[in-house]
């Protein structure tokens, strides 16, 4: 089900950008000048002079030039930000109401999964809402336009850390087809995908798309007859903490879920956030470097709970993410009475040792992909038939493979 073409040109940069960018500046010089001021203070301290006050910030002089600085930084900021507010009514256009360029919304999806929290707690207008998608138009799901072509079955695709949905469709990878698109094609599903913040808490947006699926059956134009997710990388994660929270609430669209489809999830975390706990570790090791964990803690809360595959607020709440420890999630098996699917790929041509722990898709290793875990109780049940390996392919491969897409089609065809 290819998209039509839009007749109006696509917007790389918008009004509402300036302000953006002022926050992010802001935001910017502010953490620069607090690396510069715990520099300053380490080296004195290693000399044997405090230079810390009462309040454990600069004293003295240089203290009041970090003082002075963040003071102007913030006021310079919040002035131009009020400036740009009273300035958007009055310069606003249709170019506003455009359409984002596929340039445009991949690079806002990089940076929300990057700092997408701190955008949030910034209310910085680069933050992406969450939202359901058809045929490349963001769902009003209070006023649905006119679907002609829907079913009752419905896709619904999610995708992965620092993505959008774009980069889930055809046209945008330059193959045919995708994996919803083959779905509507072969098997009469009407594909929906979600666009979201995946610097957010997984469990965070767990809570989020939960809500929305219940929307989404309620204002859906034709009664449901059956509900499917395909979800990619920690879009995995999302889509088991969703349907958690769901149950919990009591929420109705799991009783229309039929199947769950993982593609490349670390449903047991992946290693290279835990190279990234490592580097917060190694920096805090000496005084002089100390300063600088501030830059390996700018990624998102939704990069370090890939840690260990974070999938529920109490998995982080109350702890200091950064802080190097242990696994000790909270069990979340499969849920039940769904029929549930893992695809796992290795770049590698045949399974060894060495290469389901160390090699996998290049960002999560095989082992996590199926649910495997060193603690035979903390392993999901997959059936063996419900596995599957793509060899000689990476992460993002999983979202183009031909042959991916054909195991998916057949898991979620009807049994003949």
């Amino acid at each position: 089900m290819k998209p039509p073409a839009s007749s109006k040109p696509r917007q790389h940069l918008r009004l509402s950008d300036i302000r953006a960018v002022t926050k992010l500046a802001t935001q910017a010089t502010s953490g620069v000048t607090e690396i510069v001021e715990g520099v300053h203070q380490s080296v004195l301290n290693t000399m044997g002079i405090s230079s810390a006050g009462a309040t454990g910030k600069t004293a003295g002089v240089p203290g009041l030039v970090y003082r002075s600085i963040h003071g102007i930084t913030q006021l310079l900021g919040k002035g131009l930000e009020a400036t740009m507010i009273g300035l958007e009514p009055l310069l606003q256009s249709d170019a506003e109401a455009k359409p984002g360029s596929p340039q445009r919304e991949i690079f806002l999806a990089a940076l929300n999964g990057v700092m997408g929290d701190r955008l949030v707690e910034a209310d910085n207008p680069f933050a992406i809402p969450m939202t359901l998608h058809y045929e490349n138009k963001a769902l009003d799901l209070n006023s649905l336009p006119a679907m002609p072509e829907i079913s009752g079955k419905i896709v619904v695709l999610i995708h992965g850390l620092c993505m959008n949905d774009l980069q889930q469709h055809a046209d945008y990878r330059a193959q045919m087809p995708d994996h919803g698109t083959a779905l509507a094609q072969e098997l009469g599903y009407s594909p929906v995908y979600l666009r979201y913040n995946t610097g957010m808490h997984t469990s965070h947006n767990g809570h989020e798309l939960a809500a929305l699926l219940e929307q989404l059956l309620v204002h859906w134009p034709v009664p449901i007859e059956e509900l499917s997710i395909v979800a990619h990388s920690m879009g995995g994660l999302v889509t088991r903490s969703a349907f958690h929270y769901a149950r919990q609430d009591d929420l109705h669209w799991p009783d229309h879920l039929k199947n769950m489809v993982f593609l490349g999830t670390p449903h047991h975390g992946a290693p290279l956030e835990r190279a990234g706990n490592w580097l917060d570790v190694l920096l805090g090791s000496t005084p002089y470097t100390k300063p600088f964990t501030s830059l390996g803690q700018l990624r998102s809360s939704g990069i370090t709970d890939l840690r260990y595959g974070h999938a529920l607020d109490e998995d982080w709440r109350g702890h200091d993410r950064f802080h190097r420890q242990p696994d000790e999630r909270h069990f979340l098996p499969l849920p039940e009475n769904v029929a549930c699917y893992t695809v796992a790929a290795t770049t590698a041509a045949r399974r060894s040792t060495l290469a389901d722990r160390l090699i996998g898709d290049g960002l999560v290793p095989l082992h996590s992909a199926l649910g495997h875990h060193d603690d035979a109780q903390r392993s999901l049940k997959f059936a063996c038939e419900s596995q599957w390996i793509a060899y000689r392919t990476n992460h993002m491969g999983l979202l183009s493979s031909p042959d991916v897409t054909r195991q998916v089609v057949n898991w979620l065809a009807p049994a003949e």
